[in-house]
């Protein structure tokens, strides 16, 4: 029964999780006049041109790869079984996260029966990351630590990369091969569009016209359609808008050290009106001892662990993730360093408020819990943890890397959260400012 109501129920969270930024986004004068005019995407099948609707896009402003990677990007029938697309796991009705609808934290695969264990993460500003390095990051005390890559766990360093892991991985998209693959968009309405840009005789070697289909994706990918910078906080950078009372409460309780400290990773700069030195993530990785989630299938096996950083090798002793492929080569070596173990790439706040679930592993749907998680994991781990065992996901061996140092993460049980239920509230409304499609002179 669950299973029947669960496509109506991820709706109705959808109705409610959208802000009025992306609400008016999806509802913009514009979108009609395009939907009146379809044949500039005569190639696409209805439900994949009402999803390119949904984020406005312009199509004249799109190159000829760009096109074709946004066709690629929205087409369901290159999974196996057919009716999963990139868009399934990556919704621009929900700044491209969503899980293929699920309502337990982390997507469900093309085949009903198969899920992964993270939640997917927003594809939007990911051109904006550098690769990884395992020591790129400087912390203010001057330790270095991971930084870049995408994905949770920084295993593929550029947009090309990533695009084609999904395609093969047997609980995403799950084709057999490059060729399964090949042979699917070499009968897609777009091949002749695909011909075109990459060459007549493209699809006689697969490995070219899977590097293109990765290309053309990237292409997509590093547009404004996923980069806009149009959230009221960029408009209050820029000076065309004003925070409220509240917003600016949270913006302060955000940064200052002795409070959220959140800018500690989730950087921003307050000085500058330039959008881009705000991306709310510094790309470095953490260990944040998150609880367990028992919505995920696989962690009804005790055995299994996801160690984040540490999938790049296998660690002896722990059940590896089988739908977690390491790309390690001689120019990317394995991460080694046991101290890796149990960290997660810090993601982008923007557009936070409507792509819960939250965390690497989708425990919470609530922001608000997200941020009081934060405040509380130390002080009252009860609420939390099972009997208050703190960093259950994680094998005791490991508990050393979780950060309990960094503000507000000092705070030790018994005493008072370094952030008060108030504060916490005005944290949460400083963060919806921080959601695209944004008016200016909307309060």
């Amino acid at each position: 029964m669950f299973q029947c109501l669960r496509p109506h129920l991820a709706k109705l969270a959808l109705v409610n999780a959208v802000s009025v930024g992306i609400f008016s986004l999806l509802l913009a004068p514009a979108l009609q006049a395009q939907y009146d005019s379809p044949g500039q995407l005569p190639e696409q099948s209805p439900e994949q041109f009402i999803l390119a609707l949904a984020v406005g896009i312009d199509q004249s402003s799109l190159t000829p790869r760009e096109r074709l990677g946004l066709r690629i990007f929205f087409d369901s029938n290159l999974s196996e079984p057919a009716g999963t697309a990139c868009a399934s796991c990556h919704d621009p009705r929900r700044a491209f996260t969503g899980n293929n609808s699920t309502l337990i934290g982390v997507a469900q695969g093309s085949r009903s029966d198969q899920f992964g264990t993270r939640d997917a993460p927003t594809v939007m500003y990911q051109a904006t990351a550098p690769r990884f390095s395992s020591n790129g990051g400087v912390e203010a005390d001057g330790k270095r630590v991971p930084m870049g890559g995408l994905f949770w766990d920084g295993r593929a360093d550029t947009l090309e990369e990533q695009a084609k892991q999904p395609f093969f991985n047997a609980v995403e998209m799950n084709n057999a091969d490059t060729s399964a693959l090949i042979a699917k968009v070499a009968k897609a309405n777009y091949a002749a569009a695909f011909r075109q840009e990459w060459g007549g005789a493209i699809f006689d070697n697969p490995e070219a016209a899977l590097d293109a289909v990765a290309a053309s994706i990237a292409a997509f990918e590093r547009t404004s359609v996923f980069q806009p910078f149009t959230s009221k906080f960029d408009y209050v950078m820029r000076g065309q808008a004003k925070f409220t009372e509240q917003e600016q409460r949270g913006l302060s309780l955000f940064t200052i050290r002795q409070k959220g400290n959140c800018a500690q990773c989730h950087t921003v700069d307050v000085a500058s009106r330039d959008p881009q030195k705000s991306l709310f993530t510094d790309f470095s990785y953490r260990a944040l001892g998150l609880p367990r989630s028992m919505r995920i299938p696989k962690n009804a096996d005790p055995a299994f662990i996801d160690l984040g950083l540490c999938e790049r090798v296998p660690v002896e002793g722990v059940k590896p993730a089988a739908d977690i492929k390491p790309q390690v080569t001689a120019a990317k070596p394995p991460v080694t360093d046991p101290a890796a173990c149990g960290l997660f790439k810090t993601p982008t706040l923007r557009n936070i408020t409507i792509t819960a679930p939250y965390m690497h592993n989708g425990f919470f749907d609530s922001l608000r819990d997200a941020v009081a998680f934060y405040a509380t994991r130390d002080t009252d781990p009860v609420r939390w943890f099972p009997a208050g065992k703190k960093f259950n996901d994680l094998p005791s061996q490991y508990h050393a890397n979780v950060d309990v140092d960094t503000p507000p993460y000092q705070r030790r049980p018994q005493q008072s959260p370094q952030l008060t239920e108030a504060e916490i509230n005005d944290i949460e409304a400083f963060l919806y400012t921080l959601t695209d499609g944004y008016k200016p002179g909307r309060k």
